[in-house]
């Protein structure tokens, strides 16, 4: 009886205890990074606007698959019981999938439709096993099962088409994919604040880890004068991207979404300023490592058009979802980061008309100069709100 018992007991899920992120989600996430880069390979083959939307679609198909188990691990322990080989089985599905990503418009559509529902069965399938006596958190997964069906019928569908109605049917997917969470209301998800604002975090620096392997791949195997400043140049203009999120922005963020009213507003909080406006960020630093990787292999040469705006444009694009992120918590507008957005999309014409390397320059400048201004600007606030951190380090 107590064998039968201990085998019960590891068929169920056992409730997340703490705000620490586990190795085995850290090594899920490593999964992640190939999906990530097999997006910036997708729109890099084919660097035109139609190679850009399909690689943007493909990415935000990927990041709902994530950010999905980010809330999933918000509730349960992905290291207990069974749930760690459901886990690890998703995590080869979710690397299937990052396989198909080349030909996901193209011989592998369907086989990346299918895969790709696998990935989110398995994660629909632990939310219902950590939710036997909670009919608020079951009720909202019956709904997002709902939305997830859908999406995955639609891209199954889409395989069957090519060119404009392929990639209509795909934007629909990911939009009703997405919606889901709105029409199925926010009240019954449950939420570890520390530890989804974290997981969300890592992601950003993975993401931004991308931006470096960019660089490395655009290389070529080769050095010389021009590659090496390029180089230099794509990493200090990750590392302005990196400051301007974790220097501030993503501490406060974290402390209002732990002081924020437990319930419906929290998980609204977290639903959008996370699951969506960190699409956004993501978006925008997949674009800029493809920009950089185009910049670094033809460092002498004028941009194209596509590829100055995935560089200037992808740090725009950056700006724009920190400014949303932070109107969604507090309700004012980072003007200055705004601004910058703004010129650096009316810049991307004149990127076509100079030399790469110049673009990535003058996009490193601006960046920096804003880093500066704003640091002064928050003067002894910056260092009230980055103590506490400091001293829980």
């Amino acid at each position: 009886m107590a064998a039968r018992e201990e085998s019960s007991s590891r068929l169920s899920a056992t409730l997340r205890e703490g705000e620490r992120v586990t190795p085995l989600e850290l090594f899920f996430d490593l999964v992640f990074v190939l999906a990530i880069t097999q997006c910036t390979a997708l729109m890099a083959h084919h660097p035109t606007w139609s190679g850009l939307v399909q690689g943007l679609l493909v990415l935000g198909m990927l990041w709902w698959a994530w950010t999905g188990y980010s809330w999933l691990t918000s509730v349960i322990d992905p290291e207990e019981g069974a749930v760690r080989l459901v886990v690890i089985g998703a995590m080869a599905a979710l690397l299937l999938v990052s396989l198909c990503v080349p030909e996901a418009f193209g011989d592998l559509a369907l086989a990346f439709a299918l895969i790709y529902g696998v990935v989110r069965v398995a994660h629909i399938g632990l939310f219902m096993l950590a939710s036997p006596d909670d009919d608020g958190l079951r009720h909202s997964v019956l709904g997002l099962a709902v939305s997830t069906f859908i999406a995955v019928t639609l891209l199954a569908c889409a395989s069957l088409f090519d060119g404009l109605a392929q990639g209509a049917l795909w934007a629909l997917a990911l939009f009703l994919d997405m919606g889901g969470p709105y029409l199925f209301g926010s009240e019954g998800w449950r939420l570890v604040p520390g530890h989804f604002a974290e997981r969300h975090g890592l992601i950003v620096i993975i993401a931004l880890g991308e931006s470096i392997v960019a660089i490395g791949i655009g290389a070529e195997h080769t050095l010389n004068l021009g590659i090496g400043t390029a180089a230099v140049l794509g990493v200090a203009l990750t590392a302005a991207m990196w400051w301007i999120y974790f220097d501030i922005v993503a501490i406060v963020s974290a402390r209002r979404l732990s002081e924020a009213e437990v319930g419906k507003v929290q998980n609204e909080m977290a639903r959008d300023s996370y699951s969506y406006l960190h699409l956004i960020l993501v978006a925008g630093i997949v674009l800029t490592a493809l920009g950089l990787k185009l910049t670094i292999s033809h460092f002498g040469d004028h941009l194209h058009a596509v590829p100055a705006f995935a560089l200037l444009g992808g740090v725009a694009i950056y700006l724009l979802g920190l400014v949303a992120f932070r109107y969604r918590h507090v309700h004012s507008i980072n003007r200055q980061r705004l601004g910058l957005a703004i010129v650096l999309l009316i810049l991307v014409p004149v990127a076509t008309e100079v030399p790469a390397l110049l673009a990535l320059a003058v996009a490193n400048l601006l960046l920096w100069a804003m880093i500066v201004y704003e640091t002064r600007l928050y003067g002894e606030g910056r260092h009230q709100v980055r103590r506490p951190q400091a001293t829980e380090a």
